[in-house]
């Protein structure tokens, strides 16, 4: 037996198979161990199909006590990995590797009998380029520049969700008919209208504990539907944060055995979709007078509002009906304080005469890197023809019907 061991090594030394890479068998193991879970999305062209994978690590003792003291760091010190992106519509032909690149990272919330860390990933071809789903690779070309400008963009989504069991809502009848009408649940208290607390508020809980940066929690106006708000966040930290928060919420439904929703209309008829509406501002917008900065960022949406929406989220066609606090899909409009217009300005922010305002259009199952960046980029008239090439690929069937008959009109 040590012979067969000694003889391993030696091959692993002159021909190093990746078994022997991953499990660093060349090197003496290091005096302490820790885990990462490397997180990346999927090419099903959705952002809640998140795929994942653990890998040991051998450190040393400051290592480990460095990454322990710092999580957020964490990321810069990890290696690339890679997966076999024909497995998950991301790689076609006889190379079927996928290089997934650590970009942030956080403690991890599950794993907790050993030092154990989350990290984000970026995806891209063995020959270095993003894959056509890396859609944060391009989302940070638009928040390089306003790093550049010193525009300080803040987001703050609001995402909504419903909790699932056996194809169900949480407080559905089993009977397959509908509970009493919208309007009792939102902002609920009570066994009777109040269905799934103690998941979404320990979801809450656990991300916090992680580091994410989520500022609240609520029930929604359907029951079994509620919504988290993540941020305020710089940039492309936006997306990040949204992103695992979708991952820790899907590892979580694991453990308690519900499914959580993104779908933009979970339930047809008279009940309220989900969205993801999006919360923004600059620095300029945020300074006194930043009103008038405001006013005209929503105005140069209305310029062209289909080329956002292609960003909001490929199912958003069921929901922004003009129903049930929406507005409808072929109408840009916006005011103060309102529910079923394209944006809103609080009436904080007009009495301030500065703040932020909300793109109300987001859908729930947006790619919020898409949404932040898409909406930073028109508000603020940025040049980004990466951007514009990505959402259009994106388009969906109903939206370039609808682009097409608008073109007519004109």
């Amino acid at each position: 037996n040590s012979f067969c061991t000694l003889l391993c090594l030696v091959f692993a030394t002159v021909n190093p198979h990746p078994f022997f890479q991953h499990h660093n068998h060349r090197t003496m193991p290091a005096t302490a161990v820790a885990c990462a879970e490397y997180i990346w999305c999927s090419g099903q062209n959705t952002h809640h199909d998140l795929r994942s994978k653990v890998k040991t690590l051998s450190w040393t003792a400051e290592q480990l006590a460095a990454a322990q003291a710092d999580p957020a760091s964490v990321f810069k010190s990890l290696p690339e990995w890679n997966f076999d992106g024909s497995s998950t519509k991301q790689a076609t032909g006889k190379d079927t590797e996928i290089i997934i690149r650590p970009v942030a990272s956080w403690t991890h919330p599950f794993i907790t009998d050993v030092p154990a860390f989350v990290t984000l990933c970026e995806c891209f071809f063995p020959n270095g380029e993003p894959t056509p789903d890396n859609t944060r690779f391009v989302a940070r070309q638009v928040f390089d520049h306003a790093e550049a400008q010193g525009q300080a963009p803040w987001f703050g989504l609001e995402q909504e969700y419903v909790l699932e069991r056996d194809g169900r809502p949480l407080g559905w009848p089993a009977d397959g008919s509908e509970p009493p009408p919208q309007g009792p649940y939102y902002c609920s208290t009570g066994v009777n209208v109040a269905h799934g607390r103690a998941i979404a508020q320990k979801h809450y809980t656990l991300c916090l504990r992680m580091g994410l940066k989520l500022s609240g929690t609520n029930a929604e106006v359907m029951p079994g539907q509620w919504e988290y708000q993540v941020g305020p966040c710089e940039g492309i930290e936006s997306g990040d944060h949204a992103l695992v928060a979708r991952w820790a919420f899907l590892r979580l439904g694991e453990a308690e055995n519900v499914d959580v929703n993104f779908d933009a209309k979970p339930k047809k008829g008279d009940w309220n979709g989900s969205g993801m509406h999006c919360n923004f501002s600059t620095a300029a917008m945020r300074a006194p007078g930043g009103l008038d900065v405001i006013t005209t960022s929503i105005q140069n949406l209305a310029v062209d509002p289909f080329r956002d929406v292609a960003a909001y989220g490929a199912d958003n066609i069921e929901r922004l009906s003009g129903e049930h606090e929406t507005s409808r899909l072929d109408v840009f409009n916006y005011d103060v304080g309102t529910r079923h217009t394209s944006c809103r300005i609080p009436n904080a922010t007009t009495a301030a005469k500065c703040g932020y305002f909300e793109d109300r259009r987001p859908s729930s199952s947006a790619d919020p890197y898409l949404v932040s960046s898409r909406l930073f980029a028109s508000a603020c008239t940025i040049p980004s023809p990466a951007l514009d090439q990505l959402c259009d690929a994106r388009s969906p069937a109903w939206l370039l019907k609808m682009r097409d008959e608008e073109k007519q009109k004109k």
